[in-house]
């Protein structure tokens, strides 16, 4: 009863989250009727230039926000599970304040970390943020290899990091002109403007690709709730887990931050909700952290849209929004409990 329950609070979550893709769709400078929409995913074919619109520039916004959520969210679940933290997540980490460090030597100082590979200029901001935050993914990794480091000690290795690319990050705000500037802080915020089809596929097949990885290891996951020794009775190898999920979550966050900017709080607040709905049971439990992360990023496009008419507000200015009285909340009750 306890799993068919589960299941069908999966399933709605999913209808929920294909209606608001449509409203995704149907909102914007030009409003598009439902049914035009329908017709145009079904049969290709559109009055005027709906066809046009509807594939090429809010279709694939609004998978982007899937993908990006459902990414963001299962990185911060997994994250939260190994370090038996709920307020950790990528951008507590420091994943995403490294990216944005790297997205910063790209816009300020014309900057290309992979310059001999000839990158092209165009594709230079995105390459510098996701090496910037697979470095830092590969540092916590390393840090967590070493000997009697613990869960605690790596989670602050990570806001250690997240203060140093932040203090970084303002150097070259510092010393950057007007426009320089202002091209950081509009990716700072976060935004699905830039969405192509060939980085919506790139993110949701690195999605996949971690997802299965993760699922295949649900049993050793869910271990990992309890205390290290207790884990490793039942044969699950605590360190061997705790690095492979630090690992794949990282690179997660990293391909989601790099294509989309900064994006706040998902990671955080969508697996806290599911944990509250599912318990620890990781063939639940990241299933449906990764739905709500889906959700809250799909809901955060609609209201983006629908709070000046006529303007898309940067996705993660609403995400910061949403966030933080979750935020608070989790502190809070955490300091309840411990009373």
């Amino acid at each position: 009863m306890l799993i068919r329950r589960r299941i069908f609070l999966i399933i709605g979550l999913s209808v929920g989250m294909a209606a608001l893709v449509i409203l995704n769709i149907s909102i914007g400078s030009s409003s598009i009727a439902i049914h035009d929409i329908l017709r145009v995913l079904f049969t290709g074919e559109g009055d005027g230039h709906n066809s046009m619109i509807i594939k090429d520039i809010r279709l694939p916004m609004a998978l982007m926000a899937v993908v990006v959520g459902a990414s963001l969210g299962i990185s911060g679940c997994e994250l939260q599970t190994i370090l038996r933290n709920p307020i950790a997540s990528p951008y507590t980490l420091g994943i995403s304040a490294a990216a944005s460090f790297g997205a910063a030597m790209g816009l300020i100082l014309n900057a290309n970390v992979l310059k001999s590979l000839k990158v092209p200029e165009t594709l230079a901001v995105t390459v510098n943020a996701f090496i910037f935050a697979l470095m830092v993914a590969v540092a916590i990794y390393i840090f967590s290899r070493q000997r009697q480091i613990n869960k605690t000690a790596i989670i602050l290795f990570g806001v250690a990091l997240n203060f140093l690319f932040n203090s970084l990050t303002m150097v070259l705000q510092y010393i950057a002109d007007e426009n320089q500037l202002q091209s950081l802080i509009f990716w700072n915020f976060g935004s699905l403007l830039k969405t192509t089809w060939s980085k919506f596929f790139i993110v949701a097949l690195v999605l996949v690709i971690c997802f299965l990885v993760l699922f295949k290891n649900a049993w050793k996951l869910t271990a990992m709730t309890l205390d290290d020794t207790k884990a490793r009775s039942i044969g699950v190898d605590t360190a061997k887990v705790r690095r492979m999920v630090i690992f794949v979550s990282s690179l997660l966050a990293a391909v989601s931050v790099c294509f989309v900017g900064t994006i706040g709080f998902v990671g955080l607040i969508a697996p806290h909700i599911a944990r509250q709905l599912v318990g620890e049971d990781q063939r639940f439990f990241m299933p449906l952290s990764g739905l709500l992360g889906a959700f809250v990023m799909c809901l955060a496009f609609v209201i983006s849209k629908l709070i000046i008419r006529g303007v898309i507000l940067p996705i993660g200015l609403v995400t910061s929004i949403i966030g933080i009285p979750f935020f608070i909340a989790i502190i809070f009750s955490k300091k309840m409990r411990s009373m």
